[in-house]
């Protein structure tokens, strides 16, 4: 005769933390967050936009910025990107045939660039970016990396909410 199984006790989550305030980066800061947007404003510069948020929809899937990710997923929409594609580009190595060459090649070095801790830039990577981009456009796109990364963790470190899109208001 099997044993009785006890049912184990239901677990009541514990109400969320309501997280301390931090500080206002834009007011706080001014003269950094302008420098910012110029730069920003500046790596996007002749770059197709496609490829811009392509690019920084991942940068912040690795990074975790839910503001950040909810900001260029809804940007990319409204520029015409296919909800497909914006399924794939968190997994875009396994869906490569959603991607031309060109943009996995910007995928594989925002990989390697936002994860620049792990292994650096491997040689190969840069060198299949550079297959694809002339100097000037591998510059920029190079350039929109670290900006990207930049706003991640202006967004992490101040404590950002994702659907809460400055820009609109």
């Amino acid at each position: 005769m099997p044993a009785a199984v006890t049912p184990a006790p239901a677990v009541t989550p514990a109400p969320a933390a309501t997280p301390a305030p931090r500080l206002d980066f834009a007011r706080t800061a001014p003269r950094v967050f302008k420098a910012v947007i110029g730069l920003d404003a500046a790596a996007r510069d002749g770059l197709d936009p496609a490829l811009v948020e392509l690019i920084q929809i991942r940068a912040s899937h690795l990074n975790g910025c839910a503001y950040c990710l909810h900001m260029h997923t809804n940007d990319a929409r409204k520029a015409g990107e296919s909800e497909d594609r914006l399924h794939m580009v968190a997994v875009w190595r396994e869906a490569g045939n959603f991607f031309t060459a060109k943009e996995q090649a910007a995928l594989a070095l925002t990989d390697a660039v936002t994860r620049v801790a792990d292994a650096g830039v491997p040689d190969e990577v840069y060198a299949g970016a550079a297959a694809h981009f002339e100097e000037g456009e591998l510059a920029q796109v190079l350039s929109l990396i670290l900006t990207i990364n930049t706003w991640n963790r202006i967004a992490l470190a101040t404590g950002k909410v994702a659907g809460t899109d400055e820009r609109q208001g």
